[in-house]
């Protein structure tokens, strides 16, 4: 049985009544003239589908405990085919789904089973993802949701995100894969960027290199923009630019990752340009790597993100005092001004939200920084960690973070 497959029965199981779930596939924006943007699925319809077409719907369906499923695809165009490729067919995603093939239809099909099923099945609800990133944003699912409710108010419209966050969040043994192998390739590209890096060399130099693993092991996006932040850029929280000179002296901070099967890999690294940390560098950085380490011994079950960024505060404003940086722990926000975590997974920032109790498969990050932007001081240190029955498995343990370590890179 396929995963999305189970994770389409997880989710008739949570939801009970006489119901619709459509889950829409989305479609690449243009960009300029005939050029789109490349084409990454809506990551709810990749969870309960395993499929990463355009332009596509899936439809849920459950009717006094009855469940039904419908995929809804593009129809192949012989002539398109000639210049962009063939579609996806029936039976290449029914093999992925692990819907039947004749449950495989298609997308000009859709409105006459929609407007058939809503009206002659006792449908109560039916749920859309229509969770807005802004005020003015939209989405299929929300024109979706507007025509439903005008020739079917009767019908109500629930918005179903809560309900998957709460699948999603927990990862089975087939996402875990999926992040180690991110992590792992990540990990080679980042000791190809630092091994190859000198001073002189422009952040987008730096980042070449560690594009050059990504696309070498068919890596066709970033997890999120490849942060390469060398001196004063390095204390920019989401600096993107990677167009500066790095001098003698710089510190080099990086936060990448890579992308696989849409599984996100998030690390951060922090090196010295000229090789060697010096001694102001060596002290900000082990604050920094005290606090990751305290972190990460007690990220376990029960605690939640808030709670984890309450011992980061503790152990980075101790540090900082003892820096010399602060005299209270109320001035701590003048170097430290993110949390120590977020949730990992088929989004950078997956769902998930801070007052969530940690429990045994979910994935999250540790990453605490110091900003100290008078001395161009920035330092962030970043692994990924697995949620386990006691405590948490570091997955990124094998990529250097001790200063004796990241040091030796060179001479490798």
């Amino acid at each position: 049985m396929s995963n999305s497959k189970i994770r389409r029965e997880k989710l008739f199981n949570i939801l009970k009544g006489n119901y619709l779930i459509i889950f829409c596939s989305g479609k690449s924006p243009i960009k300029s003239a005939d050029e789109s943007y490349e084409f990454t699925p809506n990551r709810n319809f990749y969870y309960f589908s395993d499929l990463d077409i355009e332009n596509a719907f899936l439809v849920m369906q459950k009717v006094d405990g009855q469940t039904n499923e419908k995929l809804f695809i593009e129809r192949n165009d012989p002539v398109l085919a000639r210049w962009i490729g063939e579609k996806a067919s029936k039976e290449f995603c029914s093999q992925k789904s692990g819907l039947k093939v004749e449950d495989v239809l298609f997308l000009d099909e859709f409105i006459n089973y929609l407007g058939n099923t809503l009206s002659r099945n006792d449908i109560e609800e039916v749920f859309l993802n229509l969770k807005r990133v802004d005020w003015e944003s939209s989405s299929k699912e929300v024109e979706i949701s507007k025509e439903i409710s005008k020739m079917f108010p009767y019908i109500i419209i629930k918005d179903i995100s809560k309900v998957i966050y709460g699948l999603r969040m927990l990862k089975d043994e087939d996402e875990i894969k999926n992040i180690k192998y991110a992590i792992e390739i990540t990990k080679d590209a980042f000791l190809n960027l630092i091994k190859n890096s000198q001073s002189g060399m422009y952040e987008y130099e730096l980042q070449a290199y560690f594009d050059f693993v990504l696309r070498k092991n068919g890596v066709k996006d970033y997890a999120f923009k490849p942060i390469i932040a060398s001196g004063i850029n390095s204390t920019i929280l989401h600096y993107s630019d990677n167009s500066s000179k790095t001098e003698e002296g710089d510190l080099v901070l990086l936060d990448l990752g890579a992308q696989y099967n849409y599984y996100s890999a998030d690390i951060s690294r922090t090196f010295p340009i000229s090789r060697k940390f010096n001694t102001r560098q060596k002290d900000v950085y082990n604050v920094v790597l005290t606090t990751m380490k305290e972190i990460e011994r007690q990220a376990r079950p029960g605690l939640t993100l808030f709670d984890l960024n309450e011992i980061a505060k503790k152990c980075l404003a101790d540090g900082c005092k003892k820096l010399g940086l602060i005299e209270s722990s109320n001035e701590l926000s003048n170097y430290y001004f993110h949390s120590v975590s977020h949730f990992l997974g088929l989004d950078t920032h997956d769902v998930g939200d801070k007052n969530t109790e940690l429990k045994p498969g979910m994935v999250i990050t540790n990453e605490p920084g110091l900003y100290i932007t008078k001395e161009k001081i920035g330092i962030r240190i970043e692994d990924d960690l697995l949620i386990t029955e006691d405590g948490c498995e570091n997955l990124s343990k094998d990529i250097p973070r001790e200063i004796e370590d990241i040091e030796k890179l060179w001479s490798m």
